[in-house]
């Protein structure tokens, strides 16, 4: 197992010997220094932990925890302080130091320090490379499209992340309104925020409007205590309202407001609550439709059209269809351990062939319900569904009609 690697700064010979020794014989790999600029050179050697001396010859170690900070944020720093510096190594906490520890110090509490410091900053590096993963999930280069439909999509992307207006995906259920929404929010300025999504047709109205603007305690029966609504949550960050039609004209309104004005109310409560948090709204339905039926507010359309982006159904990019269908494969069999890696040709052509009106989103489960059904190391057309095969037996039959007219013909 490959050691921790520490860097000591400590001034006082005897107090630098002894400690060195010490964590090198509890399996420690340790780079000393006697003043605070010969350990800022030796930063340099990439130590993953330092400890630090508050008081130093020459710089002290304030200066040493600023300089450690700005060549690398990851690595932790440990002061060490005399029992009349607490306030200084209160201080270094405040500045970004792991912990600090007085003198003498204790080798046990040393050490234990030391894993705690280590196991600090691996849980931050597996924080990070979790934001990573799903920066790159929704990413522009994450999405798998072939057709130029989606790429004039990524581009709106693209353009509009950058900004702070409001977005309208308008598309069918199952077309990826979320994942185009969830990749606006990653590739904007708010992508440290939350990113925070409800599906408006799928809760009553009056829960609807708890959840989105909060609530004080005792404004309904259940309602025990206070409660952030969503608008609150996602201030630092973006708000997805997800099959935003499903809202009543009472709703609507306060949504407008919430947009116009910056500004929300609790349920319960008279007293307005600033919110700064990017509203992205989707709709499978026609809004204008809606408008002119007086189902939905005309103003508030206005308010969320600032940015419309809409995505096409599959049935008008098949040629998306493959490369979506062996990406749902790539995913399944990591999370199934099955054995089929690939569609047979005719399986192939039965999946370009079908409508899917379920879009993306049937057609990744389709995947699913195939690869269960596979016993081998290829999904056969017997493994694909049978409304599916008929509608390639439909396709394909007017071909062989045709030919063995011609054939007749040629006789």
């Amino acid at each position: 197992m490959k050691k921790i690697s520490v860097l000591l700064i400590e001034d006082d010979l005897s107090l630098n010997t002894l400690t060195t020794l010490e964590l090198k014989r509890r399996g420690y790999e340790v780079c000393s220094a006697r003043s605070g600029e010969e350990g800022c050179r030796k930063i340099e050697n990439n130590p993953q932990i330092v400890v630090t001396d508050l008081k130093l010859g020459d710089i002290d170690g304030m200066e040493v925890l600023r300089r450690v900070k700005k060549y690398d944020p990851r690595i932790e720093v440990i002061v060490v302080t005399g029992h009349g510096s607490i306030n200084n190594a209160v201080d270094a906490i405040k500045a970004g130091a792991f912990d600090y520890l007085t003198k003498p110090v204790d080798p046990e509490e040393l050490e234990i320090t030391l894993e705690k410091a280590l196991e600090h900053q691996e849980l931050v590096a597996e924080v990070e490379t979790l934001r990573s993963n799903v920066r790159d999930k929704y990413s522009l280069k994450g999405i798998v499209y072939a057709s130029a439909k989606i790429q004039r999509v990524l581009e709106l992307v693209s353009k509009v992340a950058k900004t702070e207006a409001t977005v309208l995906i308008l598309g069918e259920s199952g077309t990826g309104k979320e994942l185009i929404a969830r990749a606006i929010h990653e590739q904007s300025a708010r992508r440290h925020g939350s990113f925070v999504a409800v599906n408006c047709g799928a809760l009553p109205e009056g829960l609807l409007e708890s959840e989105l603007f909060g609530h004080v305690k005792g404004s309904f029966t259940s309602a025990d205590r206070n409660k952030r609504g969503l608008f609150e949550e996602a201030s630092e960050g973006t708000l997805f309202l997800d099959e935003i039609s499903e809202t009543t004209p009472a709703l609507q309104v306060k949504l407008l407001r919430a947009l116009q004005e910056g500004e929300i109310r609790r349920v319960g409560d008279n007293h307005p609550i600033k919110v700064s948090g990017r509203l992205v709204a989707a709709s499978n339905k026609n809004l204008e439709d809606l408008v002119a039926a007086g189902k939905f507010r005309d103003d508030l359309y206005y308010r969320l059209k600032v940015f419309p982006i809409e995505i096409p159904p599959l049935r008008e990019r098949p040629e998306d269809i493959l490369p979506l269908a062996e990406h749902f494969l790539r995913k399944a069999q990591k999370k199934m351990s099955a054995a089929a890696q690939r569609f047979s040709p005719e399986a192939t052509q039965a999946l370009k062939a079908y409508s899917w009106p379920g879009n993306v989103r049937e057609l990744e489960h389709t995947v699913e319900r195939m690869l269960i059904l596979a016993p081998q190391t290829e999904i056969r057309l017997e493994d694909v569904p049978a409304e599916i095969r008929i509608i390639r037996k439909s396709v394909t039959e007017p071909k062989i009609k045709r030919s063995r007219l011609k054939s007749r013909q040629d006789r």
